[in-house]
């Protein structure tokens, strides 16, 4: 247990020191700007050479006000300006976005760090996939949970046998998204900018993603259930949302995710033998905590915000893309989060089970 402790947050997938990835940032909202930008710049193997936004002023401006060598538009950056500062893009815009930008990143043989979800629909995520598989360029869905030393210790814990045969799993994700943004016309609430709806969409992809991840085994049926409530989700059909989930060797999972609540997250596993527990989950502190029979333990990893999970991210794929080993979470991998995010939906508003 004492080498498990301090061994905690050691990077189990880093297999070079060596090298640079360096970045084209494209999409220039907060997450990337306060978040990302930092991120990678306090990274062990990446740099931001190239900002890319709406205008070329606003993107020179931010270029200069972060340090960074280029600002381009976005009709610049499909033209191949400043395709030579860069190796890989990182696509922060709004989901219905990212297609276009990652099928020009192929173009120009660059690889891609694509934001989670992949896109807005099913169908849009299988071009996005196939334009960097018939480009023959990395794809990465930027998966914060999934180099976070919490998540990475809990799937170490799973593969030890630690919870026996699993049972069950309970996650919830939820955030007051009003309070952090009160404009009414943001994109997470147009159908035409997030996809199939809001909650699921962007909060409940945690819950779902990090059970694949730690259990790896995959819906095979869905029943859900959504509502909207406030005037400013009258376009959306989640504003709340629940979903009940049956995996592979009949593991029961029950998901919940709204965008209008009190900030709450947590990923409980239950088996025949112990529970493992992330709670706080998905918000930069996760905390774990384990029990089996009489004994009970609590990890706290305080130091590790959303900044630094981020850096994570950016450093594991850097680490891919410089030695050209295999990605996980892949391009593949997001498109099966797309499917059952699909079928979430369906089923809800066919108010049906749908099988995967």
């Amino acid at each position: 247990m004492h080498d498990w402790i301090d061994g905690y947050d050691e990077r189990d997938w880093q297999t070079t020191e060596e090298g640079t990835v360096r970045y084209a940032l494209i999409g220039l909202g907060w997450w990337t700007v306060d978040v990302a930008i930092p991120a990678i710049e306090n990274s062990d193997l990446g740099e931001v050479s190239v900002l890319v936004s709406s205008s070329t002023e606003k993107a020179e401006r931010l270029a200069e006000e972060n340090d960074v060598e280029r600002g381009i538009s976005y009709d610049q950056y499909h033209d191949g300006a400043a395709s030579d500062a860069y190796d890989a893009v990182y696509v922060g815009t709004p989901n219905a976005f990212h297609l276009e930008y990652a099928e020009t990143a192929a173009d120009l043989g660059k690889a891609v760090l694509c934001e989670k979800p992949m896109e807005a629909t099913v169908e849009r995520a299988e071009r996005l996939v196939e334009a960097c598989e018939d480009g023959d360029v990395p794809l990465m869905i930027a998966y914060r949970m999934q180099t976070e030393p919490a998540v990475r210790r809990a799937r170490e814990l799973v593969e030890s046998g630690f919870l026996g045969e699993p049972v069950s799993v309970y996650g919830a994700n939820g955030q007051p998204l009003l309070e952090m943004n009160p404009d009414h016309d943001q994109w997470r609430l147009d159908p035409d900018l997030s996809g199939y709806g809001t909650s699921v969409m962007d909060l409940g992809i945690y819950s779902i993603n990090t059970t694949r991840y730690l259990l790896r085994r995959e819906p095979v049926r869905v029943s859900s259930q959504m509502t909207s409530h406030h005037e400013a989700f009258d376009d959306v059909p989640d504003e709340r949302a629940s979903s009940a989930l049956l995996l592979e060797d009949d593991v029961h999972v029950i998901t919940t995710s709204s965008q209008r609540a009190h900030e709450d997250t947590h990923l409980k596993l239950t088996g025949t033998e112990g529970t493992i527990e992330l709670d706080p989950a998905f918000h930069g502190e996760a905390t774990l905590k384990c029990s089996r029979g009489d004994v009970s333990v609590e990890i706290e990893h305080g130091e590790f915000d959303a900044q630094r999970e981020v850096r994570e991210v950016f450093d594991y794929f850097a680490d891919r893309v410089l030695t050209d080993a295999d990605i996980y979470p892949d391009g593949r991998h997001g498109l099966a989060d797309m499917r059952i995010i699909e079928a979430i939906h369906r089923a809800a508003d066919e108010e049906r089970p749908v099988n995967l």
